[in-house]
């Protein structure tokens, strides 16, 4: 088992289907961490959306292969990255208010 090269740090990613003109939160995502199945020995990256979805319910998070998580996409002919750290503070604070709304912690 590798050790992963680059952990994806904790904080607000977007998914490479969101919509720039849609609602801010469309394809948002919190990271929570790095987690390491116990008895494959593989590396997942645990987060969860926040945006209203059916898909997740009765679990409380998403899991995803580390390697598919840092991996790239092709989109309109572009590699890009499958998740994107968001920097930008004012997108930040507005998801942070989203997550609080839907999440305990």
């Amino acid at each position: 088992m590798d050790k992963p090269t680059q952990v994806p740090a904790n904080g607000f990613y977007y998914h490479y289907k969101h919509n720039q003109a849609g609602e801010i939160n469309n394809y948002a995502y919190e990271v929570i961490g790095l987690g390491l199945h116990t008895e494959e020995r593989n590396y997942t990256v645990l987060y969860r959306p926040l945006y209203k979805n059916t898909f997740l319910a009765p679990a409380n998070y998403c899991a995803r292969p580390y390697d598919m998580f840092i991996g790239t996409v092709e989109k309109d002919g572009k590699i890009i990255p499958r998740f994107q750290k968001i920097l930008d503070p004012d997108i930040i604070g507005k998801l942070r208010i989203i997550k609080e709304g839907m999440y305990d912690n």
